[in-house]
């Protein structure tokens, strides 16, 4: 398939550095990454992570965006370019986003109900221990607000590139971060976070091990926006002039700082709240929904703080959203030469549909189970445990051994780019990613049936 001629592109640099950034930076980044951090010694998980962002993300993050640069396609239209006969890996590029949309909009809509909560005033409502559970329990409650979320995000995808994705981005980043570092410096000043930031802070080598690790790399993949079909897409808007190392590198920064300061956040107030115990750093939503609005609750000047940040969360889960629903619809375009509005359009009603049985699985569909797992926690369990960690290793094995990495080392350094690190990536796209990759599909599998804990 040959690439389109007039495929619009972002109308600069920074423009697609914020819009992957936006893409990198979620949920995944303001729960997950705290939680883990608290789990495993604090300091020595930010310092392994960080190790891992700069070796295992970053071949991975620039693998795809190549891949999507040079074939100017999305996912399953780049891969059959490339010659992958049995285009498992643009299939799966498509699959994934289209599993993962509708349930993450379903949480965008929890986020969007929260924010909602304390623009009105509720906030000591949302304190109380059964609030979370009786709005995810309800008949409509969480269909309206996913409804209201998933709407927020069609309209920015129906604008297009530049003045959809790329505009809400450079709009929505600056203000992302600013809120996170004020939250920061709010949380930070309170009596007793000495003692959080400590924990968070200093590493101690003494916990190092196996969990630790892949539960850092699970993490990395989980943020990054890795085998989901995303940075393909963005890729392929992305111009040749442009230097896709440099790029790599600027939003692998942002989406690490976002997650180390999302940690600063939460977890000393957590610490404060919880009178130092980090087993109150649970894992999902009870951290989010449950705990968090009783920190806040705590504090003076908390209702002003809950406000700046479920903003926040509501940002970041709006232009993860954003990039998930346009994989999708890029995907269509460029398969069935559909127009946006119609390939947007149909994709959004396949997401109430969807999202609607996830909205409704904790509730009225509550008896609905598939091998053990709730609706919404079976979606997030095939694509984030088993399709994504599948197409990450099929990917880096047809780069390193079928498509050879010099092809791709070949786009990096388009323009007379320099790619100093050429070598190390490739050995790392051919060798440790795969095996990596593995230890990771094996780790969450085992760990989503419960047979492990990460």
């Amino acid at each position: 398939m040959e690439q389109k001629k007039d495929r619009v592109k972002f109308s600069s640099k920074i423009g697609f550095v914020l819009a992957a950034a936006s893409s990198a930076v979620g949920l995944g980044n303001l729960w997950r990454f705290p939680y883990l951090a608290a789990k495993y010694g604090g300091g020595i998980f930010l310092l392994t992570y960080i190790v891992l962002a700069l070796t295992f993300g970053f071949s991975l993050l620039v693998a795809e965006i190549a891949i999507g640069r040079k074939t100017g396609l999305s996912s399953v239209a780049a891969f059959k370019k490339l010659g992958q006969k049995s285009n498992i890996c643009g299939i799966l590029g498509m699959v994934i986003p289209m599993i993962i949309t509708p349930y993450y909009c379903t949480i965008g809509g929890w986020v969007t109900k929260y924010f909602a909560t304390f623009v009105t005033g509720q906030y000591k409502q949302a304190a109380t221990d059964d609030y979370f559970t009786g709005f995810i329990t309800s008949d409509f409650g969480p269909v309206l607000f996913l409804f209201i979320f998933l709407l927020l995000t069609t309209v920015i995808v129906l604008l297009g590139v530049q003045k959809g994705i790329e505009k809400a981005s450079v709009i929505l980043m600056p203000i992302l971060l600013g809120l996170i570092v004020i939250i920061s410096i709010y949380v930070v000043t309170r009596p007793g976070a000495a003692a959080g930031l400590s924990y968070y802070f200093k590493p101690d080598f003494s916990k190092i091990s196996g969990k630790l690790i892949l539960g850092a790399l699970g993490q990395l993949f989980y943020s990054n926006s890795i085998a989901m079909g995303i940075m393909i897409t963005y890729g392929s808007y992305m111009e040749k002039k442009e230097n896709l190392v440099n790029s790599a590198h600027q939003i692998e920064f942002f989406d690490s700082v976002v997650a180390i300061l999302a940690g600063l956040i939460i977890v000393p107030s957590v610490y404060i709240f919880s009178g130092g115990d980090a087993s109150a750093m649970g894992a999902g939503p009870g951290l989010m929904f449950v705990t968090l609005p009783k920190v806040f609750d705590s504090f003076p000047g908390g209702g002003l703080a809950g406000i700046a940040f479920f903003a926040l969360v509501l940002f970041a889960a709006l232009t993860s959203a954003i990039s998930l629903l346009e994989a999708v619809v890029s995907n269509i375009m460029d398969l069935t030469r559909m127009s946006r509005f119609k390939a947007t359009i149909l994709s959004a009603v396949y997401c109430v549909v969807v999202g609607s049985l996830c909205s409704l699985g904790f509730g009225p569909l509550s008896f609905v189970k598939i091998i053990g797992f709730d609706i919404l926690d079976f979606l997030d369990f095939i694509s984030n445990s088993v399709m994504m960690p599948v197409l990450a290793f099929f990917t880096a094995v047809f780069i390193g051994f079928k498509l050879k990495p010099e092809f791709l080392i070949a786009e990096a350094e388009e323009g007379g780019a320099s790619f100093r690190l050429k070598k190390f990536w490739a050995f790392m796209i051919k060798w440790i990613c795969p095996i990596g990759i593995v230890a990771i599909l094996v780790s969450s599998i085992l760990s989503g049936f419960g047979l492990l804990s990460i």
